[in-house]
């Protein structure tokens, strides 16, 4: 009888164990392609079993209702239903060993009862305050399109008169510093130029940071704007040298340097990091291949995809009806998904919800844009001195076809000024790495190459004199 009672008194204890260890908060982090996310869940017990949020902390977001919270020890499961998020996990003492999962990708996560700290991510090229030099946050206006931009504006020190560079973020939303899994590649271009006598407008792209205006619905005309008005406020500046202007463009910052040099004559030099020679449609296809062929997709997979994606562009290039484009792909895309499986749509996604989200993104007033545009005409145009510089790995702006296109369109037109210069083992960052993949980039400690600083740097010198 003793040994019974003992034993119910286990079970009692067991069970309540088992409800307390599931409530509360559990805390993990999420790690992808060198980047770390702090979510949280918080669960409660109700009459009909478990309700739920998910906080992210690192994206300022809170209370965001789970929709479904389900418990059978030792299983757990969290779904977002409109974020297409599932987590799976089980538990095990005071942590759940799980898989977050988002858009049919898969990470593992664990989460614990402690607060976890994101792990230090080593940038050593990163400068520590306080600089050697001027540093000051500024604010300029681009008149035509309403917007307010604000930047930060680095000078040697803070008496003199010196040349400057302004810098141009790449595609996506990009703050100053152009920051991205984890590096700040504009705060390293900046420190070394400002450190050798240049001074430096960096600034948060339109709708993004500290700047105003809407990001998703402008083009690189209208980001073409943003730098003609950077320009604007230079000359205001009684430190900068006004015939001593340049720009310097990353990616899409180097189709958007010529757009500007083309129209302007106080643009005095630019520098094309990893910048476009070829139009759009045709780097998109090229750069989905060589990077599908350096994840190791088969040779069977990319061809198809090339062949689907080339009649999806080729809808885009010929429309001048953005209605009709929508309705025309909606189509297209439709039938092609006809024949394919259904592990290409998410989970977590409708058929329809997956064709509406892909037609939104290809019809988009930037992607159309893009697409259609070639940087040939506009190069043809630029007078200035150029440097046009690409990593021999660069998967996203290949070098080869790209840099032969830049040199080709501004000899053509008469520039007399042109240097172009392949960096060997360097990806689209212009980092030291292994493949060139895109995967890759957050897990490099390197933020930029030191030998591509260098011969900015320069160059620049050479054409300031």
């Amino acid at each position: 009888m003793k040994n019974f009672i003992i034993l119910l008194v286990t079970l009692i204890t067991t069970l309540t164990s088992t409800a307390q260890d599931i409530t509360g908060q559990w805390n993990g982090v999420l790690k992808v392609q060198g980047t770390q996310l702090r979510l949280v869940f918080n669960v409660k017990q109700t009459k009909n079993g478990f309700s739920s949020t998910m906080d992210s902390p690192d994206q300022g977001a809170n209370g965001i209702p789970v929709t479904i919270t389900t418990f059978e020890n030792p299983k757990i499961k969290f779904e977002v239903t409109n974020a297409r998020i599932e987590y799976d996990g089980e538990l095990s003492g005071d942590e759940i060993i799980g898989t977050f999962k988002q858009g049919g990708q898969e990470f593992p996560m664990n989460l614990s009862r402690e607060a976890i700290k994101k792990e230090i991510v080593k940038r050593p090229q990163e400068p520590i305050k306080p600089y050697p030099y001027y540093s000051e946050d500024v604010v300029f206006e681009n008149t035509k399109a309403n917007v307010s931009l604000s930047g930060t504006l680095t000078l040697p020190k803070k008496g003199g008169i010196f040349p400057v560079v302004i810098l141009i973020t790449g595609s996506g939303p990009q703050n100053r510093d152009e920051e991205l899994l984890g590096h700040k590649p504009f705060l390293i271009i900046s420190d070394y130029l400002t450190k050798n006598d240049i001074a430096v407008l960096r600034y948060d792209d339109r709708g993004v940071g500290q700047s105003t205006g809407d990001f998703k619905t402008a083009t690189s005309a209208d980001f073409a704007t943003d730098v003609e008005s950077a320009i604007a406020y230079l000359k205001t500046r009684k430190e900068i040298k006004k015939n001593n202007i340049g720009l310097i463009g990353h990616s899409e910052g180097g189709l958007i340097a010529p757009i500007v040099a083309s129209k302007s004559k106080d643009v005095n030099f630019i520098v094309l990091l990893a910048g476009t020679g070829i139009q759009g449609d045709k780097l998109l296809l090229l750069q989905q291949e060589l990077i599908a062929k350096a994840n190791g997709v088969s040779e069977a997979e990319i061809e198809k995809t090339i062949q689907n994606n080339s009649k999806v562009f080729e809808m885009v290039i010929k429309s001048n009806d953005n209605q009709k484009l929508k309705t025309d792909l909606t189509n297209l895309l439709n039938e092609l998904l006809e024949h394919e499986s259904k592990d290409e749509i998410p989970n977590g996604m409708t058929k329809k919800e997956f064709v509406s989200m892909q037609v939104n993104q290809i019809a988009s007033p930037w992607m159309v844009y893009f697409m259609k545009f070639n940087p040939i005409t506009t190069l043809e145009q630029v007078t200035c001195p150029v440097l046009a510089v690409n990593g021999e790995k660069d998967l996203q702006v290949p070098p080869k076809e790209n840099l032969i296109a830049i040199k080709n369109a501004l000899t053509k037109g008469g520039n007399k000024i042109v240097t172009t210069k392949e960096f060997p083992n360097l990806n689209h960052l212009f980092q030291e790495c292994e493949t060139g993949s895109p995967n890759e980039y957050g897990t490099i400690e390197q933020t930029f190459s030191p030998i591509v600083l260098e011969e900015i740097t320069k160059w620049i010198k050479t054409q300031t004199k």
